[in-house]
């Protein structure tokens, strides 16, 4: 079954142009990731957020492109850039 994930990250705005591109560089470590079909990084259209969304050939995919992201630093539990907790959502295919 296909996954996908969206995340929405609240850097503040000081920081949001830095933190753009570490989503960036994070998106294209995990595209290299075996059975990832695709991650992107947008930005809402007020300045908000910046949202991570991306495809997976299945949940164990997801699970391990994202530890090894965790593993390498690529990502982090927690930045301190943001200004409110991140939200993540894992999406299933139906």
């Amino acid at each position: 079954m296909t996954v996908g994930f969206v995340a929405f990250h609240y850097p503040g705005p000081e920081h949001f142009e830095e933190f753009v591109g570490r989503v960036r560089t994070a998106c294209e470590f995990v595209r290299t990731r075996p059975a990832c079909l695709t991650a992107e990084c947008w930005v809402t259209a007020d300045g908000e957020a910046v949202v991570t969304t991306g495809r997976f050939e299945s949940a164990e995919a997801l699970k391990a492109a994202f530890a090894a992201a965790r593993d390498s630093g690529v990502i982090t539990e927690r930045d301190e850039r943001e200004h409110r907790p991140r939200e993540f959502f894992t999406l299933l295919s139906r």
